[in-house]
């Protein structure tokens, strides 16, 4: 499914729910309790929510690529929330939880990211949108909807007063 560049962009809280229904899925398929961590800003928002939703203990954890980005000297660091875990990593079974995956680069940096705290058993991954245009070998275990677009434009998830979720998209001038 490609997109238009039109306000007919898929409903973020419908897709959420469908999120929702696969990570409990994998959760009833799993012999294993997953701790879940949310990558900066839109996948720990979801996060959040599934820890709830889900009737988890505790919060989720947070995760942040700023610090393992290969483009770490062009950007810096990220005005987002840093990475706060409050699980012990070291033997964990990790459910990362992203809005938007697309080339991958910011997965393997959050995998750095989660390999400082310590060596966890599993790394697995939950996504609202898998857009493609994978430049390293990674995937999601779950994902609610998968979309194609130009390389021009990005789909970022957004989050009002209320705790709505929608998605804005994002055209790049060339």
């Amino acid at each position: 499914m490609t997109l238009p560049s039109s306000p007919h962009l898929p409903d973020a809280e419908a897709l959420y729910s469908e999120l929702l229904r696969g990570v409990k899925q994998l959760l009833a398929s799993s012999p294993v309790s997953l701790s879940l961590a949310g990558i900066t800003s839109g996948g720990a928002w979801l996060a959040e929510r599934l820890q709830r939703d889900l009737g988890l203990p505790g919060t989720a954890g947070v995760i942040s690529s700023s610090m393992h980005r290969d483009d770490f000297a062009q950007r810096g660091l990220a005005a987002s929330a840093q990475t706060a875990l409050p699980f012990d990593v070291n033997g964990a079974h990790v459910l990362l939880i992203d809005d938007v995956l697309y080339t991958g680069r910011t997965l393997r940096a959050v995998i750095n990211e989660l390999f400082d705290y310590g060596r966890p058993a599993s790394v697995r991954l939950a996504v609202l949108v898998d857009r493609g245009g994978r430049e390293l070998p990674i995937q999601a275990d779950v994902c609610a909807l998968r979309v194609e677009l130009p390389a021009g434009q990005s789909l970022e998830l957004a989050r009002d007063e209320a705790a709505r979720l929608s998605f804005v998209l994002e055209t790049k001038e060339a």
